[in-house]
């Protein structure tokens, strides 16, 4: 099958004169099922329905929103893979250059809050077309929500969009649900009856069996009815739990609907069956490409949900807390068509989801009775009724090691080091590190104090040691060099001083220097973000210590690097203000000495990991220069 018609010459040539849906996408068009723009319209396409798509319209243009004319069913629109505002700034507010889903990484093609200004040009051109928001962007704003950008609650992005409809979670039954009713003729005001949506109406009675959340003005101006508003909406992400939410703004209400059940087995084989093209469309080659294809074309996602539900992480109200998993039969296809893909090499960079090691509900009561409300499978410890088993997972690598043209099977996405150390049969544990990992194993302890463990949702530091522990010695009984690098997080809801400084002293005992640090990052629809905003635990209604501002976030992120010279005064300015002068000094257990580094050493620490590189490719090329002549004189003598 071809890509999805891009221009009106090939819809034309397919023998149409209308279009049945319309697909305004943030990101480049990239035809695979790594991009949920190419599931959603391909789940259309085989349902029997006509889709063409407009990617990274020109938004200051009514021509390029019109270019594929107006569909005779609705526009929907997305933002892309990833929220437009993460997208184009990082957790200090600055601009980033370069767009990974742009042609040739190149930053600026999509606008800011692409969801409202894509609708809000639809809107002025075609008043009365259906439009129909998707995707991460419109799924986490469904409702009220803090933005850390604008540092206020936000509306419902439903309203400010002038969109007809938001389809929250992944979507492949909220779509083509959606499409059959307006095909049958229902008005797309009349459609709030869809689970996994949300709708906007001036009748509150429309909504049945719903809780209603505080009074959206309420909201804005107590923080602690945010907490509240936001603590019932996270109650609520389970399709089988779930009731349905109100929320009213002035004269409108916003109504969610309970989510859409999780896609079972069978399902997902479908969806990962259809007929991609698996690449970027070929308009973009001569721009380069479309770098955020690189790290994702030679991956096999295995399923989806995550029953670890980090607080931090939007899963819980986006794919939901339900583990499902395609069927061996189904990946080993995917990975049979990819080996004749001219640029394979002989390595799949992954096999995973959002936890790779995840292939099944955490229990079977989740199958039939839903997730937990006010409790967690792995944290603060492993609930009882979790079933840990790797068997399935194992199984399914052992076979993909055995298909032809496959040299290496990488697992990158994040391995959950506390489930891996819970099950007593290390059959898995010994596989991956025999045979895949790539010297080195990323795993996400992401602190170690208690306290702020504690508010990300994640075990204790005992346990990561323990894991630790068992993967040094694993390897050492393979005989095997590999090391784990650990992700860690500075300025976390519950972070202070006391509890960075902790966590730089865990790594200096333990001899690692982290190359990277990630800021915490206030996104919608995570309970973390819920905290950094009201200072409250939304599941308590504690306080909770909040680091805020520029100077405090920059102190803990350099504490975590405190080696790193170009650090040494915020390292310096930390440790006094919390007390800690006993780790300024010449022994062993200091963090910094008390003189400071000379301005060359600074000069070279700033530069640290680009020079290291720097120099490890001109000692490569200069040893390559030095061989190839070798090699021509070699020759010559022969010659002679």
């Amino acid at each position: 099958m071809p890509f999805l018609p891009v221009t009106m010459e090939e819809v034309k040539q397919r023998g149409w004169e209308q279009l049945d849906f319309v697909y305004i996408c943030g990101d480049a068009y990239v035809d695979h099922p790594s991009f949920g723009a190419a599931i959603i319209c391909r789940t259309l396409e085989s349902a029997g329905y006509k889709v063409g798509m407009i990617a990274q319209p020109n938004w200051n243009q009514k021509e390029d929103f019109m270019k594929l004319g107006e569909p005779r069913l609705a526009f929907l629109v997305s933002s892309g893979n990833i929220d437009s505002m993460v997208n184009h700034y990082s957790v200090a507010k600055k601009r980033r250059q370069k767009d990974a889903y742009s042609p040739g990484g190149k930053a600026g093609l999509r606008p800011d809050r692409a969801d409202i200004v894509y609708s809000n040009k639809l809107r002025e051109i075609y008043k009365k077309t259906p439009i129909i928001l998707g995707g991460i962007e419109a799924s986490l704003r469904r409702l009220s929500h803090y933005d850390y950008w604008d540092n206020k609650v936000r509306r419902s992005i439903l309203l400010d969009s002038s969109a007809d409809l938001v389809l929250f979670g992944m979507g492949e039954h909220q779509i083509v649900e959606v499409a059959e009713a307006l095909d049958s003729g229902i008005p797309i005001e009349e459609i709030t009856f869809i689970k996994g949506s949300v709708y906007k109406t001036k009748d509150p009675s429309r909504a049945y069996d719903a809780i209603t959340l505080p009074d959206y003005n309420e909201v804005v101006k107590n923080k602690k009815k945010f907490a509240e508003s936001f603590f019932i909406q996270y109650q609520n992400t389970d399709a089988i739990t779930a009731k349905t939410l109100i929320e009213k703004y002035n004269e409108w209400y916003v109504v969610q609907n309970p989510p859409s059940p999780p896609l079972q087995t069978p399902e997902l084989d479908k969806v990962y069956s259809l007929n991609y093209m698996r690449t970027y469309h070929p308009m973009y080659e001569k721009e380069g490409g479309i770098p955020a294809i690189e790290e994702v074309k030679f991956s096999l996602i295995s399923n989806r949900g995550c029953f670890g539900n980090c607080n931090f992480c939007a899963l819980a109200f986006h794919q939901g807390r339900v583990v499902t998993a395609r069927s061996h039969s189904s990946i080993l296809q995917e990975a049979q068509k990819m080996v004749w893909e001219s640029d394979f090499k002989g390595y799949i960079h992954d096999v995973g989801g959002p936890t790779a090691n995840f292939r099944r509900a955490a229990c079977d009561k989740q199958l039939t009775k839903g997730v937990c409300k006010n409790k967690q499978c792995l944290f603060p410890t492993k609930c009882d009724q979790l079933i840990v088993d790797h068997k399935d997972y194992s199984k399914l690598l052992t076979k993909l090691r055995e298909v032809p043209k496959v040299k290496k099977v990488f697992i990158r996405s994040g391995i959950r080091y506390d489930y891996l150390i819970y099950d007593k049969d290390e059959t898995f544990f010994k596989q991956l590190c025999q045979y895949h990992v790539s010297g080195q194993l990323k795993v996400a302890p992401e602190h170690v104090s208690t306290k702020v463990l504690e508010k990300m949702g994640k075990p204790s530091r005992e346990v990561y040691d323990k894991f630790v522990k068992r993967y040094y010695q694993i390897n050492q009984q393979l005989q095997k060099e590999q090391y784990l690098v650990p992700y860690l997080m500075s300025s976390h809801p519950g972070s202070d001083l006391d509890a960075a400084i902790e966590l730089a002293e865990y790594l200096r005992d333990i001899g690692h220097q982290p190359e990277q640090v990630q800021d915490f990052y206030p996104t919608p629809g995570t309970l973390s973000t819920a905290m950094y905003y009201t200072e409250l635990d939304p599941r308590t209604m504690e306080k909770v210590y909040v680091p805020k501002t520029p100077h405090e976030k920059a102190m803990q992120r350099a504490l975590i690097q405190y080696r790193a010279p170009q650090n040494y005064y915020l390292v310096l300015e930390a440790l006094k203000k919390a007390g800690r002068t006993d780790l300024i000094g010449y022994d062993k257990h200091c963090l910094i000495r008390p003189v400071p580094p000379s301005n060359n050493q600074k000069k070279m620490g700033a530069k640290s990991d680009r020079s290291k590189i720097n120099v490890v490719t001109k000692e490569k090329k200069q040893k390559e220069r030095v061989v190839k002549k070798k090699t021509i004189r070699n020759v010559h003598k022969k010659k002679t």
